[in-house]
């Protein structure tokens, strides 16, 4: 018997420093993403691709400490330079489909250089509760806004 799906649509609204056209390539330069992307050091990685454009795709394959893989596949919808990313991406555990998602990520000028939104509408295929998913996202952000501010004292 399967588990039933649960849905979640939610938004995260973040000022982050600089630009839009400098938040823009936190998201799109593989080396500035993989710093706030990739959380989990002690997992090894087994497949990685990233073809940040329309029409391109994006792949994670890990191997997390207890032997299981972790995988996200990504597909890019549209890609306006910095101002909007429109993405759909699954995720599965041990080759299982455990949610798929639709993403938009817009960025405006804002108070403190840059307002990105974030909305993410999702499914969960097999019955987990949607709100880990939104913290895990929030925490994901709060990397990104210390990565950027990383980057900007280095540069001045």
């Amino acid at each position: 018997m399967s588990s039933p799906v649960n849905h979640t649509t939610f938004t995260i609204v973040r000022d982050l420093p600089g630009s839009p056209r400098h938040a823009f390539r936190f998201w799109s330069e593989p080396e500035l993403k993989r710093r706030w992307n990739d959380c989990h050091t002690d997992w090894t990685v087994l497949e990685s691709g990233f073809d940040f454009r329309e029409g391109g795709s994006e792949v994670s394959l890990w191997r997390m400490p207890e032997g299981q893989t972790l995988g996200v596949r990504t597909h890019y919808f549209g890609v306006v330079p910095a101002k909007r990313i429109v993405y759909a991406y699954e995720m599965s555990l041990d080759a299982a489909s455990v949610s798929t998602s639709l993403v938009t990520v817009e960025f405006a000028p804002g108070p403190k250089g840059t307002t990105m939104t974030f909305t993410e509408q999702a499914a969960f295929l097999d019955g987990s509760d949607p709100r880990a998913r939104q913290i895990g996202t929030n925490d994901g952000f709060d990397r990104l806004v210390a990565v950027i501010e990383q980057e900007n004292a280095v540069q001045h």
